[in-house]
């Protein structure tokens, strides 16, 4: 009897390898077909279509290299496609994200256009103003990190807000940008379902969203160590970045385009190290943390954690005016401030 010799299995394994990864990308061309053909009736034909195209390949075909290559090119065939389509900002979106903020820079004077201020009444009961505010660089006096879970540990939310003095920071918000009727789904995420959005606004509004009105959601709020000189170019980015959003849609990708991996994009960022926790970003306190880039009062991180939760005083504070400084009053990292105020 013969066996089959080290260079035979090793071939074998090898094919094995080649077939999950053909199989799995098979999958995924198939749910790019479901979710991103824009007509709804040719989305079952074009899924149809393209497993005929594979079962046609395994059958008449001969040799594991051909038809792994015949495979191969309807996939590729399929991703062209998709990577050909298109994002718009001109769709039917939801008020919220009806408009685009965009920024003004004059030496250190930023004038932002369409700040978000919307009352809530219920998570989707709601009425939305859109301000223009400008702020002055040289009063930029604090940067704060806020983390919002809603499931998993790993996933969250990342909102940067900027302190420039006066009870009522800036905070940038980076989505997905959804059309009416749409609701997001990290399964859609990963496909060509949403564009990106960056919201410019108001802590009322895009914290207490989230604290007060959506459902299972906790709030984290952090007051980093940043210096002025990174605060500055950092909002800068940001409004660079946010500019570049208004004039040229985007897609979103809850991977490689998300609340936090565009944060690591811009500019002042790029000499932050990277790490496994910009892709599983719900562990992003943790690292900043590591890094000493959170004031701490030389607090353990589970227990600065627990002291970062604002959920309770958010709900406290609802619609008060200060409701900035109310939910961070008593928080490691914001003593001095609040002492300014």
């Amino acid at each position: 009897m013969q066996t089959e010799t080290p260079p035979s299995r090793l071939r074998n394994v090898f094919h094995v390898f080649l077939c999950i990864v053909l199989t799995l990308y098979g999958l995924w061309c198939g749910a790019a077909l479901f979710f991103d053909v824009r007509i709804a009736w040719m989305r079952i034909p074009s899924i149809l279509l393209f497993l005929a195209a594979l079962a046609l390949s395994l059958c008449l075909l001969k040799g594991f290299r051909n038809r792994l290559l015949a495979c191969l090119a309807c996939c590729l065939i399929v991703t062209v496609w998709w990577l050909s389509l298109r994002p718009s900002n001109h769709e039917k979106w939801q008020a919220d994200v009806s408009r685009l903020a965009s920024g003004d820079v004059s030496g250190s004077i930023i004038t932002l256009h369409n700040v978000r201020d919307c009352d809530y009444r219920a998570e989707l009961d709601y009425t939305c103003k859109w301000l223009t505010r400008t702020v002055d660089l040289n009063k930029l006096r604090g940067m704060d990190l806020f983390m919002d879970y809603w499931g998993s540990p790993y996933i969250a939310h990342t909102i940067l807000s900027f302190d420039f003095g006066d009870g009522h920071p800036v905070a940038f918000s980076i989505e997905a940008r959804k059309q009416i009727g749409q609701s997001y789904s990290a399964v859609r995420g990963f496909f060509r379902q949403y564009t990106l959005i960056s919201v410019v606004s108001g802590e009322r509004d895009v914290i207490r969203l989230r604290t007060n009105y959506r459902k299972d959601e906790d709030i984290y709020l952090f007051h980093t160590t940043a210096t002025v000189p990174f605060m500055r170019q950092l909002f800068l980015d940001y409004v660079a970045f946010t500019n570049q959003l208004h004039d040229h849609a985007e897609w979103y990708n809850a991977i490689t385009s998300n609340c936090t991996t565009e944060i690591f994009h811009l500019k002042a960022m790029h000499s932050q190290p990277f790490h496994l926790a910009i892709l599983l970003n719900g562990k992003g306190d943790a690292m900043e943390y590591k890094l000493g880039n959170l004031a701490t009062d030389g607090l353990s991180f589970d227990e600065l954690k627990k002291r970062a939760y604002i959920n309770p005083a958010a709900k406290a504070a609802d619609k008060d005016p200060n409701f900035s400084e109310r939910i961070r009053e008593g928080r490691p990292g914001f003593e001095n401030l609040s002492a300014a105020h």
